[in-house]
C-alpha cells in the first residue's frame, strides 16, 4: 500500500480507500447483508487500507452505525474516518446551516461511537446558506476537537473557492473517472494549486469500468443508476466501446480494466486516494492490486488517446 498525508493534517491516508455506501446503505441497495458489510470494512482495515469513507445519509444513518461497530475493534490510530453531512434524509432537503451542521456532526459522532471525525465533508451545497458561513461553523467544530479536517463534496469551482477563502479545505469529493473528466477543466487545477486533495467517487463509473458489461446488459427496475447519464441509450454503447479498447492495455499489463481505471486516477495530479466501494471482502482485496500498477507517461498518453474518442 502507498500512503500520503491528508493536506493540512498529519493524517495518513491510503492510496486505496473504501467507500461504504453499500454497508447498511439500504436506500441505494436491496438485500444487503449487514454482516457482509462489516466484513468488508474489516477486510479493508486488515489489509493496509486506512481511509474509510461513509456519510450520514447512507442507509439513513445505518452505514455509520455499522462502520462504527467495526472501528471499535481497531486502534484509533489505524484508520482515518471520513463522513458527510448537510443532507437531511428525514425530509429530503439539503441544509448547510450552522445549526444543522453542528447537530449532524454530533449525531455522526454518536453513530460512529467516536470522540472525533477525521475528515468531515459538506455533502451537497444547499444553495441557500452562504458557503463561508457553513465552513466557519465547521471551523469552530474543528477548534473544539470534534472534527480534524474540513472537506466539501459536489461543489462547483466558485463554491469551492468560497469555502476555501481561509485556506481550510483539505479535500473535495467529486465524481471523477475515465469516462467523466469534466473536473480537469477547472476544479482539478485549482486543487493542485491550493493543496486540496481530490477524492474521486464512482471511480469505476458505477460498474461500467469493471469491464463485465456488454450491450445486452440492462439495469433492473428500481436500480438507482437508471438516471445516470453514463447508462443512457447511445451513451452506454460509446462507453462500452472505450472499455473494449482499454481492455487491450489492461491485458498487456496482466491486469483488468477495473485496476487500470483505479491506477489511472492515482496517476492524476491532485488525487491521493480513490474510494471504490463493494459488497464483498474479496472485492477489497482485488482493488488493492491497483496500487502496484505503474503507468508511465507513454502509457498515459495512449490511454488519453482512447479516452479522447468519447
Amino acid at each position: 500500500m502507498k500512503y500520503s498525508l491528508l493536506p493540512k493534517t498529519d493524517l495518513k491516508i491510503s492510496a486505496i480507500g473504501l467507500g461504504t455506501n453499500a454497508v447498511g446503505g439500504h436506500n441505494l441497495y436491496e438485500n444487503l447483508s449487514e454482516e457482509d458489510g462489516k466484513n468488508l470494512v474489516r477486510a479493508a482495515l486488515d489489509n493496509g487500507i486506512t481511509f474509510i469513507d461513509t456519510a450520514d445519509v447512507y442507509g439513513k444513518g445505518r452505514s455509520e452505525e455499522l462502520v462504527g461497530e467495526v472501528l471499535k475493534e481497531y486502534p484509533r490510530g489505524q484508520y482515518v474516518i471520513a463522513t458527510k453531512g448537510g443532507s437531511d434524509w428525514r425530509n429530503g432537503t439539503r441544509d448547510n446551516s450552522p445549526e444543522y451542521l453542528r447537530k449532524a456532526v454530533g449525531d455522526s459522532l454518536e453513530r460512529l461511537q467516536l470522540d472525533s471525525i477525521d475528515l468531515y465533508y459538506i455533502h451537497w451545497p444547499d444553495d441557500e446558506t452562504p458557503v463561508k458561513e457553513a465552513v466557519e461553523e465547521l471551523s469552530r467544530l474543528k477548534s473544539e476537537g470534534k472534527i480534524k479536517a474540513i472537506g466539501v463534496s459536489n461543489f462547483s469551482l466558485e463554491q469551492l473557492k468560497e469555502a476555501n477563502s481561509e485556506g481550510e479545505i483539505s479535500a473535495i469529493q467529486l465524481q471523477y473517472h475515465m469516462l467523466d473528466r469534466s473536473i480537469e477543466r477547472d476544479i482539478l487545477p485549482y486543487c493542485v494549486e491550493n493543496g486540496i486533495t481530490v477524492v474521486p467517487y464512482g471511480p469505476l463509473a458505477f460498474g461500467i469500468l469493471g469491464g463485465k458489461y456488454d450491450e445486452d446488459f440492462l439495469l433492473e427496475e428500481g436500480d438507482w443508476r437508471k438516471s445516470v447519464p453514463l447508462f443512457q441509450e447511445g451513451e452506454f454503447e460509446k462507453n462500452l466501446a472505450i472499455v473494449d479498447k482499454l481492455k487491450g492495455i489492461a491485458e498487456r499489463l496482466d491486469t483488468d480494466v477495473s485496476k487500470l481505471a483505479l491506477a489511472w486516477l492515482l496517476a492524476q495530479p491532485g488525487v491521493d486516494s480513490v474510494i471504490p466501494g463493494g459488497k464483498k471482502a474479496d472485492q477489497v482485496l482485488d482493488n488493492l492490486r491497483a496500487v502496484d500498477l505503474e503507468l508511465d507517461k507513454e502509457l498515459l498518453r495512449e490511454i488519453d488517446d482512447i479516452l479522447q474518442e468519447k
